[in-house]
């Protein structure tokens, strides 16, 4: 039986050749450590900058970038906590303006850190996207945020998806309420840190931060990235690890929490 999915994101091709053209964006010349190169711009706090993604690949959206850093080598699992905690409620508030404003059909937060993680820049930075006509949420279900239980902090809890959207230890760090970022922002540190130091014996050097705002829960999904499996890609079937495997990473990660 074939089920209804949401209308697919429409890539412009041209844009994208500009932007890997010699004139284009790379890490030899990088958009975001040249200041002179960055234009209609947001908001700056620090050496935080928040701006238009000159290269909008995606149609009908207005794509945005928030420069986590001045620093290109840099990465939340890098920063101290205060600049850590810092970098959480600028994006925060950027991403909660986008929303406000009610021009989009969904706005949507992401990271993409490390070679599989479907990043085209090392230089640390999110992306927050306003799609004109798609549901970002629809094939998300309240179910691909329950797991087994790592953690609970008054109203943040921490879980391994026992329901993940693509597969294997995708970790969930949920707020109930605006209040207590703080403890989020050091939650998702100590996560990405335990999958870039201590996951699979320091094998995986990418990984992926989504976020999501859904029935007053403020959620981040923590996905390692690999090559992706033919089981996702073929049939969207994810795979997750055995409960033995499942308790020895929650033990794991409690370490670091």
């Amino acid at each position: 039986m074939i089920t209804h999915t949401h209308d697919p994101l429409f890539f412009n091709a041209s844009i994208n050749r500009v932007k890997y053209s010699k004139n284009g964006s790379s890490d030899k010349n990088c958009p975001f450590c040249d200041k002179a190169q960055q234009a209609n711009i947001h908001r700056i706090q620090d050496d935080m900058v928040w701006l238009d993604n000159k290269f909008t690949t995606i149609e009908k959206s207005q794509m945005t970038v928030l420069i986590e850093s001045a620093e290109h080598e840099g990465d939340i699992v890098t920063y101290d906590q205060a600049k850590n905690r810092e970098l959480f409620k600028f994006a925060f508030s950027c991403w909660q303006e986008m929303i406000d404003s009610k021009e989009y059909h969904s706005v949507i937060m992401f990271k993409n850190f490390g070679p599989m993680s479907g990043g085209s820049l090392r230089h640390p930075h999110m992306q927050i996207v306003g799609m004109a006509d798609v549901d970002a949420y629809e094939e998300i279900g309240t179910d691909n945020f329950v797991g087994l239980e790592v953690r609970k902090f008054e109203n943040l809890e921490v879980n391994i998806s026992e329901r993940p959207i693509m597969g294997l230890a995708e970790i969930n760090i949920i707020l109930r309420g605006d209040e207590n970022l703080d403890a989020f922002a050091d939650a998702v540190q100590a996560s990405a840190r335990y999958y870039m130091n201590d996951f699979l014996d320091g094998r995986c050097d990418s990984y992926n931060l989504f976020f999501y705002r859904i029935h007053g829960k403020a959620i981040c999904k923590i996905v390692p990235r690999f090559l992706t499996s033919p089981y996702f890609i073929g049939y969207k079937i994810p795979q997750v690890f055995t409960d033995e495997r499942m308790q020895e990473i929650a033990e794991e990660l409690r370490a670091r929490l």
